[in-house]
């Protein structure tokens, strides 16, 4: 799927900042919310974002949204 569109470092960069923003959300182990922010993540690294901290606040802000269209 993704493996192919993205090199070995963006990937590993990819899996940390999903970890690191899950690790963090009250339902970070849900798989709906890994999914959105997965999606952001991807989104992020398509457009040429692709160091961790880019990486990791596009997760964040995904978190954000969930948070916000839970309520």
């Amino acid at each position: 799927m993704i493996e192919g569109k993205f090199n070995s470092r963006t990937l590993a960069n990819m899996n940390v900042a999903l970890e690191r923003v899950c690790e963090k959300a009250p339902h970070g182990d849900d798989h709906a919310v890994r999914k959105r922010i997965a999606k952001e993540i991807i989104r992020c690294a398509s457009s040429g974002k692709t160091t961790l901290s880019d990486l990791t606040a596009a997760g964040q802000r995904a978190l954000l949204k969930v948070a916000v269209a839970s309520k």
